[in-house]
């Protein structure tokens, strides 16, 4: 994986080309730093690499940038950049909107170029991937059938009840939320109810759709829960509230988005094309609100779990998950949102399968450390605060390598140019280094709104394959610090 240049950690010497082996992310990799110290982009580079290496890639965006490896221009012409340019953009700088679009052009070919790159190497990537962008809960991108688990059957109720249990919870917990009511599987009798009845359809193998729960919480088809009878856990009055609060939701015309298009199947995803190109999946959550993001991912990282507890033991990258910024999904004790559990046990447990995971944040401090005890690869940029720099510092240098002492690895934080960080690896000698990401081959124009991918996505509402662009990146040859 040719993703930038490295040169010692004092900053001395030439930088010299530097390629990350794929094998180096299978335990994991997370990259820290503040508002433009270039995190995103070297994210997304990573993401290019892993698809240049035939990986399947797995990516959840939550800040709407990642759709951005959509934008890939074959010639790197004014042309293929203009119709995405900025409607501003040529007016500020006092050119025509032609004239703009071939300077942008010239400059991403330049900075391509600085990296031995070119319009060769977007076309050859663009040719090699299969993209797809799902949008759940809105018809701009393909729709994800957020609530499959409920009304598709799994195999898990036989082979992992466990984690199909889980999955469950996930999905009862955005179905409560849709209908305004407490989604906490710990306290809300709503979920305890639901959740009992749709595992009693479910292992049965029948579906348990929002129309069949309705029917059966109106017309409990069991007389007891627990120790009390039915009517004593949830009375008859609160039945008939929670099944008049299901009733508005299947009628309501937005509730089609949650429950269309392609199932939640990990699998799928990254299962080996017949025509030899790498899938990329996004899951693009940028339009849904901080609970519902939260719901969503949840179900999709216990559907992930469960997919890696049914492969079986691997030395070799089967498949690479991208969470940028994660910041408030995996926070330290006590908080415990829904993507919390799946996400730490993905950590610890799936690198034995194959899986590796790629987390990026601008907010280290938010993040479980014992989850991050677990990444072998750390990209740390530049840092605003004092209490972030400690904080990565005691994980940078505690016992990796007594030859770096904290405060000046502290130092060396504070000065770090954009698109420089330093870079520790568990798997190379020395562990820490100080790194640049190179140009991407996808142009980074900013997060993506919801006309924008309806423009740039050409969905097959059958769950086929999408006909995608993509474009190409800019990084600058700065010097590692100031």
């Amino acid at each position: 994986m040719a993703v930038g240049g490295v040169r010692p950690l004092d900053g001395s010497g030439a930088t010299r080309a530097f390629e990350l082996p794929a094998e180096h992310l299978l335990t994991h990799g997370c990259i820290l730093g503040m508002t433009g110290s270039g995190k995103t982009g070297l994210l997304m580079v990573a993401i290019e690499e892993a698809l240049r290496s035939a990986i399947p890639v797995i990516i959840i965006d939550v800040k709407g940038d990642l759709p951005n490896l959509l934008l890939t221009f074959p010639t790197l012409s004014a042309d293929e950049f203009e119709p995405w340019l900025d409607e501003g953009a040529a007016a500020r700088s006092g050119t025509t909107r032609e004239d703009h679009a071939e300077a942008v052009a010239a400059d991403w070919r330049e900075k391509l170029a600085q990296w031995e790159l070119g319009a060769g190497d977007v076309s050859a990537f663009r040719d090699a991937i299969a993209p797809r962008v799902f949008t759940p809960g809105m018809f701009k991108g393909e729709p994800l059938h957020v609530l499959s688990s409920l009304e598709q059957p799994s195999q898990l109720w036989t082979t992992d009840i466990v984690a199909a249990r889980e999955a469950l919870s996930a999905s009862i917990s955005l179905l409560l939320r849709l209908i305004g009511r407490d989604p906490d599987p710990t306290r809300s009798r709503d979920h305890v109810v639901l959740s009992v009845l749709a595992e009693r359809r479910l292992r049965a193998g029948a579906t348990a759709d929002v129309a069949s729960l309705l029917a059966d919480v109106r017309t409990p088809p069991l007389e007891q829960l627990g120790a009390m009878h039915i009517d004593e856990f949830l009375p008859k009055r609160d039945r008939l509230s929670l099944a008049t609060a299901l009733n508005t939701l299947l009628a309501s015309p937005t509730f089609e988005s949650w429950r269309t298009g392609a199932p939640i199947d990990v699998a799928a995803w990254v299962a080996p094309r017949a025509d030899g190109r790498t899938p990329a999946t996004i899951v693009s959550v940028a339009h849904l609100d901080d609970d519902e993001r939260g719901l969503v991912l949840g179900i999709l990282l216990e559907q992930l779990l469960a997919w890696v507890r049914t492969l079986t033991g691997t030395q070799h990258m089967r498949a690479l998950l991208v969470f940028d910024e994660v910041y408030g999904f995996m926070p330290p004790h006590p908080s415990n949102p829904p993507t919390k559990r799946p996400l730490v046990a993905l950590m610890k447990q799936a690198r034995a399968f194959g899986l590796g995971v790629l987390i990026a944040t601008q907010n280290p401090m938010d993040l479980d450390y014992r989850a991050l005890s677990n990444a072998g690869v750390w990209c740390v940029g530049r840092l605003q605060t004092d209490a972030d720099r400690e904080r990565v510092v005691e994980a940078l240098s505690g016992g990796h390598d007594s030859q770096v002492d904290a405060e000046s690895l502290a130092n060396v934080l504070k000065l770090l140019a954009p698109r420089w960080f330093v870079l520790r690896n568990v798997h190379q000698d020395p562990p820490l280094v100080l790194f640049q990401s190179r140009t991407t081959l996808c142009w980074l124009r900013g997060p993506m709104t919801r006309g924008d991918l309806k423009r740039l996505v050409v969905s097959n509402r059958g769950g086929a394959e999408q006909q995608c662009a993509v474009t190409v990146t800019s990084s600058s040859a700065e010097m590692p610090g100031e």
